[in-house]
């Protein structure tokens, strides 16, 4: 059975920076196109980022130019860099994947606010 754990969430200020992580066990993460979704509070969850297998990315407009994903298939993690962070990206963020089965991970809260 596979599994997602997010980590990396927290409180930062708005233009400030913060990089989640999403360890994958139990999946063939090596060929798994791999994504980051969100969900803001009374808002339907949203894509972000996805990465392929060939590390080919695709960016939301909204994170375009301010985030980046990225994956290292020896540590069988994917990691998303946020950078100049506004209040408008406070959600939970999750890690995504449906290559061969689907799976989500917990979810972790990024609040940004000063």
């Amino acid at each position: 059975q596979g599994q997602l754990v997010e980590s990396g969430g927290g409180l930062v200020q708005p233009g400030g920076s913060l990089r989640l992580s999403c360890a994958a066990s139990g999946i063939i993460f090596s060929s798994s196109i791999m994504a980051w979704y969100r969900q803001a509070p009374g808002m339907q969850r949203e894509w972000i980022a996805t990465i392929t297998s060939g590390s080919r990315t695709k960016y939301a407009d909204s994170v375009k130019g301010r985030f980046t994903i990225s994956r290292d298939n020896a540590k069988n993690t994917v990691y998303l860099q946020m950078n100049s962070l506004k209040p408008e990206d406070t959600a939970v963020y999750y890690c995504h994947t449906n290559t061969y089965r689907t799976y989500w991970g917990q979810g972790t809260q990024v609040t940004v606010s000063s």
